[in-house]
C-alpha cells in the first residue's frame, strides 16, 4: 500500500516571511515587524523603546525568546532592515505564486494569516480588508483544485498585545485569539478545510513569538497554558461552526538517540523527546503527563488555571498532528561532546551523519523514525508539513538554478516516508515542503538561506525585483506528485 490517491502534497510558507505588505491595506504591525535580518552566526535583533523614551536593539537568540526589556515596546528604527517588511512579496505576487503552484501540481498550499492583518490591535476590531485579501487567496488556491492548509498563529503575534499586555502571559489574550479565530473560521467556512492552531508550539518563546518580555520558565509555562486552553477553545469552536473541519496541532519535531548506549544517554534521550511529546500528550491525549507535573514541581513552577482548563483541554483534542521535521540529533552526559547547529536550539552532533552548510543534520531515516514514533504513541492522522533544506542557490549564465542537493535531500526524505507507510502501516495525510517558494529564514533572517523550488530575486541587503525564477528542484517536485511519490528518481 502506498500513499493514497488524495493525499495532499504541495508546500508551505509563513505569513511573516513570505507575504510583506506589513502597512498595507490596514494591517496593524507585528512583532516580527521589529525583529532585523541577521546571518549564520549573526543574531537577528529586536529594536524597541523604553518607558523613558531610549530606543535600543537586543539579540533574538538561537530559540527566538527576543530578551526585551520589561516594559518596553516594539519600535521601528529608521535606517535600519526590517525582512518581514516586504519578505518575498506575496502580497502584490499571490496570483503568480497560485500559478506557479497550479504548474507544480499541488494538492494544496499551507500558509498562515497574519492575527495583525484581521485585527490590526489584535483585539476586537476586525479589518474587511485583511479579510477579504485572504479571499481572494483562497479562490485562487480553490480555482486550481489546490487545498487551503491554514496555520492560525505562526510565529508572531500582533505587537500591541505583546507591548500593553505581556502577551500570551494575561489571561485575556485567550479572548482575543478566539475573537479574531472566529472572526476567520466563520469567515471562510467554505474555503478552507485543513487547520492547524499554532505553529510549532513546543519551541514557542519570548517576546518575538509569544510577545512575553521576561522568559523566565514560569512565564513561560503559564503563556503556553493559556496557548493549550486557546487551542482547545478554537477546536469546540471550528467543530461548531463547521463539522467537516479538521483542526490539527504542529510540533517541531526532533528525534533524538542516545550518543551511547550508556543508560545516562538513554535517559537524556527521553528526556529531550519529552520536551516535545508533553505538548502532543497535551493536545492530543488531553491532559497534563505526569513527567511535566513533577518537573513543574522539582522547578517550582505553578500554573494559574480556572476550574474549567482541564476539563477543556480533555474534552477538545485535535483530529491529527502537524509536525516539521528537518534534522535528528543525539543526546549525552559528556559536557565535552561536539555541537551543531538545529532548528531554533544547539544540538549535538551525530558523528554518522552529515550536515547542511548550516549546520543542521541531515537524516533522511529519522524522518521514518519520526513517523513511527508518533504513530505509535498517538495513533492520530499525520501530517508533514514542514520538511526542507536551506542552501545558497547560484544562477548559472544560462539562467537556470541546479539545486540537485535539494532534490536529492527531499527525495531520500519522501524515500523515508514511503517506507513508514509502506512497511510501517503510518497514517498519513500529507507532504508540503517548507519554503516551496523563497522565503525569509525564520531563525538567520536571511534571503541567502534559500529553501524554495522558485527562486526570489530578493537579497540580504534588500535589494532584488521579486522575479521569480523555477529552480531544477520544480519539474523534479512536479513530477513526484504527478506519480503520486512513485517517480523519484526523475531529475
Amino acid at each position: 500500500m502506498s500513499f493514497k490517491e488524495d493525499f495532499l502534497w504541495g508546500g508551505a510558507t509563513a505569513a511573516n516571511q513570505h507575504e510583506g505588505g506589513y502597512n498595507k491595506g490596514g494591517r496593524g504591525l507585528s512583532t516580527f515587524d521589529v525583529v532585523t535580518g541577521g546571518g549564520y552566526k549573526v543574531p537577528r535583533k529586536v529594536t524597541f523603546k523604553t518607558a523613558n523614551g531610549k530606543i535600543g536593539a537586543v539579540p533574538v537568540d538561537s530559540t527566538m525568546t527576543g530578551p526585551v526589556p520589561e516594559n518596553s515596546t516594539g519600535y521601528i528604527k529608521e535606517n535600519t532592515y526590517y525582512p518581514s517588511h516586504e519578505a518575498t512579496d506575496f502580497y502584490h505576487h499571490w496570483k503568480e505564486d497560485i500559478a506557479l503552484m497550479a504548474k507544480m501540481g499541488f494538492k494544496c498550499f499551507r500558509m498562515s494569516i497574519s492575527w495583525s492583518r484581521i485585527c490590526p490591535n489584535g483585539m476586537y476590531e476586525i479589518n474587511e480588508e485583511g479579510l477579504k485579501f485572504y479571499d481572494l487567496i483562497f479562490d485562487e488556491l480553490l480555482k486550481f483544485g489546490i487545498e487551503p492548509v491554514v496555520t492560525i498563529n505562526h510565529f508572531e503575534m500582533p505587537m500591541y498585545l505583546a507591548d500593553h499586555y505581556d502577551g500570551w502571559l494575561s489571561r485575556e489574550v485567550i479572548d482575543f485569539f478566539l475573537f479574531y479565530t472566529k472572526t476567520i473560521f466563520e469567515r471562510y467556512k467554505n474555503k478552507v478545510k485543513y487547520w492547524m492552531t499554532f505553529n510549532e508550539i513546543n519551541v514557542l518563546s519570548g517576546w518575538c513569538q509569544i510577545g512575553v518580555h521576561n522568559n523566565n520558565p514560569q512565564n513561560l509555562y503559564q503563556a503556553h497554558h493559556h496557548i493549550f486552553v486557546a487551542s482547545a477553545k478554537a477546536v469546540k469552536l471550528g467543530h461548531q461552526i463547521n463539522p467537516n473541519f479538521k483542526i490539527g496541532m504542529m510540533v517541531s519535531y526532533t528525534p533524538s538517540y542516545p550518543m551511547t548506549c550508556k543508560p545516562e544517554d538513554v535517559m537524556e534521550a527521553i528526556k529531550f523527546n519529552r520536551q516535545k511529546e508533553f505538548y502532543m500528550d497535551v493536545q492530543v491525549r488531553g491532559y497534563y503527563p505526569e513527567y511535566q507535573l513533577k518537573k513543574f514541581e522539582r522547578e517550582n513552577i505553578h500554573i494559574k488555571m480556572e476550574k474549567d482548563d482541564l476539563k477543556i483541554i480533555e474534552n477538545e483534542t485535535v483530529d491529527y498532528i502537524g509536525f516539521s521535521y528537518y534534522m535528528s540529533t543525539v543526546s549525552s552526559t559528556d559536557p565535552n561532546a561536539k555541537k551543531t547547529e538545529g532548528n531554533q536550539f544547539i544540538a549535538y552532533k551525530n558523528p554518522y551523519l552529515k550536515t547542511s552548510n548550516w549546520g543542521w543534520t541531515v537524516d533522511p531515516l529519522g524522518l521514518r523514525i519520526a513517523l513511527n514514533q508518533i504513530y505509535d504513541r498517538y495513533h492520530k492522522p499525520m501530517f508533514i508539513v514542514e520538511n526542507g533544506l536551506g542552501a545558497k542557490d547560484v544562477i548559472e549564465k544560462d539562467g537556470t538554478i541546479n539545486d540537485d542537493y535539494r532534490i536529492e535531500y527531499l527525495k531520500n526524505h519522501i524515500k523515508a516516508m514511503k517506507d513508514a507507510v509502506e512497511l510501517d502501516g503510518v497514517d498519513l495525510i500529507g507532504y508540503t515542503v517548507w519554503g516551496c517558494i523563497d522565503i525569509v529564514s525564520a531563525g538567520t533572517g536571511e534571503m541567502k538561506k534559500r529553501y524554495g523550488l522558485v527562486y526570489v530575486n530578493k537579497h540580504d541587503d534588500g535589494s532584488g525585483d521579486f522575479s521569480r525564477i523555477k529552480k531544477k528542484s520544480f519539474n523534479w517536485y512536479k513530477n513526484v506528485i504527478q506519480s503520486n511519490g512513485e517517480s523519484l528518481d526523475n531529475y
